[in-house]
């Protein structure tokens, strides 16, 4: 089961690369796509309070989610290279 859980859209370039480097960096993660309307992501807000993507949770996480995709990447970098 993977710890890591990842809101995105499959044609967003922040999205793509976040994608990339949890595959550079071998991770599992489980992807949710999210619609291309704000107004349709139900799913992404309940859980983070906004609609915007990519957003990451991950149990090891202090903070509740991740939705900046430097930050992510940067998290990613410090906590699993």
């Amino acid at each position: 089961m993977s710890t890591i859980e990842l809101y995105d859209r499959e044609d967003c370039p922040y999205s793509k690369k976040v994608r990339d480097k949890l595959d550079e960096l071998d991770l599992d993660y489980d992807e949710t796509l999210v619609p291309d309307a704000h107004s349709e992501r139900s799913e992404v807000e309940e859980v983070t309070g906004q609609t915007g993507v990519p957003a990451i949770l991950d149990n090891r996480m202090d903070e509740e989610f991740l939705a900046d995709s430097d930050e992510i990447i940067r998290y990613l970098e410090r906590q699993y290279s």
